[in-house]
């Protein structure tokens, strides 16, 4: 079984961290996600940073700036990562654009992916019609969960459809904006949570966009599974010494903070 469906079957709610590879500086996406797996977190994405990324908010795109300017590519992280199931054992995501994956070779980047560990794939800009047609069954070849988007503005049909072709977890988009943190819910994302909570669909939910504390993870694991947070730790990150993130996933997980 994949590691993110074992940790799916866990009775617990899920923190999965987002942060971007090469940030703040080229040689800390290991201890990164070292650090992040000792301070029980329970499933990593690691950013791979692109020239246009889309879907993200100023935080997250200022990082990706800078983790190409300090020297970030597919074959740097790839190689950053060889190693990496010598020292954690976390589910692990890469969370990136299709184009560089295209560029790589979409096989030879399953494969590369299955031979260093990495567990599973978000890939904002690619389709879930594409992949079903073109992609799942080299995904699929290479032990890999491909996890898709969706936002209060996707049919019903469309989510269903996802939850079809899906076998680990449904990223569920807090609001149709871009990623950023925000103070709360209000009404109309609750409705939708509850909306999606009603589907049942197969495949769990996990909200991304707008977590950046713990009133904010309690309420979007309220109705799903487990919450990510992005922008709010690269934020951190940006603003505080690497040696303070035990410090960071304490506040999200307590109330006391």
């Amino acid at each position: 079984m994949n590691r993110i469906q074992s940790k799916l079957q866990e009775n617990k709610k899920l923190l999965s961290i987002y942060f971007t590879a090469g940030y703040p500086n080229i040689d800390d996406t290991v201890s990164i996600i070292q650090d992040l797996e000792h301070h029980g977190v329970d499933l990593i994405e690691i950013g791979l940073p692109f020239s246009d990324p889309l879907a993200d908010g100023p935080t997250i795109q200022a990082s990706s700036t800078q983790a190409l300017k300090n020297g970030m590519t597919t074959e740097v992280l790839f190689n950053q990562l060889k190693d990496i199931r010598k020292s954690v054992e976390i589910p692990l995501i890469i969370m990136g654009y299709f184009n560089p994956m295209f560029q790589y070779g979409v096989e030879a980047f399953c494969k590369k992916c299955q031979d260093i560990g990495i567990d599973g794939l978000i890939i904002p800009d690619l389709p879930v019609d594409v992949y079903h047609e073109k992609y799942q069954a080299i995904f699929e070849k290479y032990g890999l969960i491909n996890v898709f988007l969706i936002t209060p503005q996707t049919s019903d049909e469309r989510i269903r459809y996802i939850d079809s072709v899906s076998n680990g977890f449904i990223y569920m988009v807090s609001s149709a904006s871009t990623t950023g943190a925000q103070s709360g819910f209000g009404n109309e994302q609750t409705q939708y949570f509850e909306r999606i909570g009603n589907m049942n669909l197969k495949n769990p939910q996990i909200v991304g966009f707008g977590i950046s504390n713990h009133k904010t993870f309690s309420q979007a694991t309220q109705y799903a599974k487990g919450a990510i947070i992005g922008s709010a730790f690269v934020k951190h990150v940006t603003n505080n010494n690497l040696n303070t993130i035990g410090e960071f996933v304490k506040a999200i997980k307590t109330s006391d903070s």
